[in-house]
């Protein structure tokens, strides 16, 4: 599988669980949500806005994808409503294709533009870094089977806040994998 593959097969409604610990305060949190991902083709207005917003050439980029979720956390026995939107572009290194950039149109809990780095192991496991001065986040992303997606997320801060999470992703009405960016033209969304 390459990387292109990989966000393909992400492509759909997916029922998401979260238990994250935070080492800190000896505390869990759960959550569950709904995550739609859209497939957008490289020269979709949305990913040339965002490589434009880095400073990045958008004929760089091999493709992207729009997140959208809707959920509720629990923490400390409150439960808190969550909702956003994110778009992501792949950037991939011209010598080593199953590595890159991921540009993002925001960071989770942060305002300002920070590269992530991707890479997609043998093993086909999608590895997500993103780091600056304030913060250090982790993501493996791997399939169990096509509607059954893993996620363990690692986030530290420089001020010792310290999270460690476990996601399970289940695809929502799907009875065939989704169809290739290639195939559908970049408005199509590919969730029931």
């Amino acid at each position: 599988m390459d990387i292109k593959e990989f966000f393909e097969q992400s492509a759909g409604k997916w029922f998401s669980q979260r238990t994250s610990q935070h080492l800190e305060f000896r505390q869990a949190e759960n959550g569950k949500s709904t995550i739609v991902m859209e497939m957008l083709a490289a020269d979709d207005p949305e990913v040339i806005k965002l490589c434009q917003q880095y400073h990045i050439d958008p004929k760089l980029a091999l493709c992207g994808t729009k997140i959208t979720w809707d959920g509720t956390i629990v923490w400390d026995k409150t439960q808190q409503q969550q909702r956003g939107a994110n778009v992501l572009v792949l950037i991939p290194d011209s010598d080593k294709p199953h590595q890159g950039k991921l540009l993002r149109s925001m960071g989770y809990g942060k305002k300002t533009a920070v590269v992530s780095r991707y890479a997609l192991g043998r093993d086909d496991i999608l590895t997500l870094i993103a780091e600056d001065e304030t913060m250090y986040s982790e993501d493996r992303i791997w399939f169990a089977s096509p509607n059954l997606r893993m996620r363990t997320n690692i986030l530290k801060n420089s001020d010792g806040f310290n999270q460690a999470s476990l996601c399970s992703e289940i695809r929502l009405g799907a009875a065939s994998p989704p169809q290739k960016v290639e195939e559908t033209p970049s408005a199509i969304r590919f969730y029931s």
